[in-house]
């Protein structure tokens, strides 16, 4: 059977992936910045063992300014980044991936955890990558979001109820 659920996912993440592998080879242009919240908890996440204390369910990392030897391949990607003025390396799956919010674009993806079923916040995108996205672009925390894009994967899902018809 075709599991359309998985495709739509995997085809998500490749948009993740393909913007990520276009910075790492042509650097962040304009006012492209993105937001990636992650689970830090995932078996093939690599990070310090001090940020995992810090962190030890989930983090959101910017890739703005300060970020060095981005390398993307299709299953994660490495990127250097400064906390506390230290440079530290991580290795993010893309499996772990929550939210991707890219402000410049006023655009976003919201992933669903490979063990639940649904997003990881009420609103449909990380509270945290979202806040800050608004207040990074110029947005207070209390103004309306202006039409920016948030995609969530779960939207394209036909499930127990749904006849896959428009909202």
């Amino acid at each position: 059977m075709l599991d359309y659920r998985e495709m739509v996912k995997t085809a998500l993440r490749g948009v993740l992936r393909d913007a990520l592998a276009q910075v790492a080879e042509h650097g962040i242009e304009g006012s492209h910045h993105f937001y990636i919240s992650f689970h830090t908890d995932h078996p093939e996440a690599v990070l310090p063992a001090h940020l995992k204390a810090v962190y030890p369910q989930e983090m959101t990392i910017v890739l703005e300014h300060q970020f060095w030897d981005l390398e993307v391949d299709d299953e994660a990607f490495r990127v250097t980044l400064a906390f506390g003025g230290e440079r530290l390396r991580l290795i993010v799956p893309f499996a772990a991936v929550t939210a991707f919010v890219d402000p410049g674009a006023q655009f976003g993806l919201q992933f669903e955890s490979a063990s639940e079923d649904v997003p990881s916040s009420e609103n449909g995108l990380d509270a945290a990558a979202l806040e800050a996205s608004r207040v990074h672009a110029g947005q207070g925390a209390n103004q309306p979001d202006d039409g920016g894009k948030v995609l969530r994967s779960n939207r394209f899902r036909v499930g127990q109820g749904d006849d896959g018809g428009s909202d």
